[in-house]
């Protein structure tokens, strides 16, 4: 797939790589990063098969952060938290497909609360479920890994499931963006982006050689239109 498309996405690296003993460091080293958002994934050991943070981490990070947090909630019954979460400071809210009987409900609370709306997608679950409220979302989030754990490779399928979510809401006439988590590097991010992904998430890769400041920039160069743009 050639990476054709002339926007660049927005960058949101997950927390989740981060060191959770300099998070305050690492939090207030971001903000003068080519971060756009910031990923804060909960989980809750029973929709995932794993435990991560939770609310008063989310109060921490907001007291340093500038830019808004992207709260990815893998939990059950996400509808008892959300305004715990808000209160918290996150900028956007997305619950899982997967975890929500009455999702359309789920989705106006977290409007009525003043954030951002986001469904998440499983690897398994196809784009065609979100066909009756795609009009309602601000985000889809599509995991490009099955979620629970940092570090997985990329599931190359999730090319073809963007595209497919891409026509869907175009089609619907939605106007959310399509994000994606999960093995997200720049041997991928291109044709991610060629395929219609307007936020790319980045925990591992940006973490791992302990300078995320220069890897967000290095991603934020090969990702700008003009860089894609050589690659036709």
């Amino acid at each position: 797939m050639n990476p054709t498309r002339r926007q660049a996405p927005l960058l949101a690296p997950s927390l989740l790589s981060a060191d959770f003993g300099n998070l305050q460091a690492q939090t207030e080293m971001l903000a003068d990063s080519a971060a756009d958002w910031l990923h804060f994934d909960v989980m809750d050991g029973r929709f995932v098969p794993n435990i991560s943070f939770g609310i008063p981490v989310l109060e921490a990070v907001h007291r340093y952060a500038r830019q808004p947090i992207d709260v990815h909630l893998m939990i059950e019954e996400p509808q008892h938290y959300l305004s715990a979460f808000r209160d918290a400071g996150a900028a956007i809210i997305t619950v899982h497909y997967e975890a929500c009987t009455h999702l359309h409900r789920v989705v106006q609370q977290i409007k009525q609360l003043g954030c951002r709306a986001g469904v998440a997608l499983n690897p398994h679950s196809p784009v065609s479920l979100l066909e009756d409220i795609a009009a309602d979302l601000d985000v889809v989030l599509v995991m490009s890994v099955n979620p629970g754990f940092g570090g997985q490779a990329f599931i190359p399928n999730t090319l073809r499931k963007v595209a497919q979510l891409k026509e869907l809401l175009v089609d619907c006439g939605s106007s959310a963006l399509i994000e994606v988590d999960g093995g997200v590097t720049l041997d991928n991010a291109p044709a991610l982006v060629a395929a219609g992904a307007d936020a790319l998430v980045a925990g591992s890769f940006v973490f791992k050689d302990g300078d995320p400041v220069g890897t967000l920039a290095r991603m934020r160069a090969e990702l700008a239109p003009e860089a894609l743009e050589t690659n036709d």
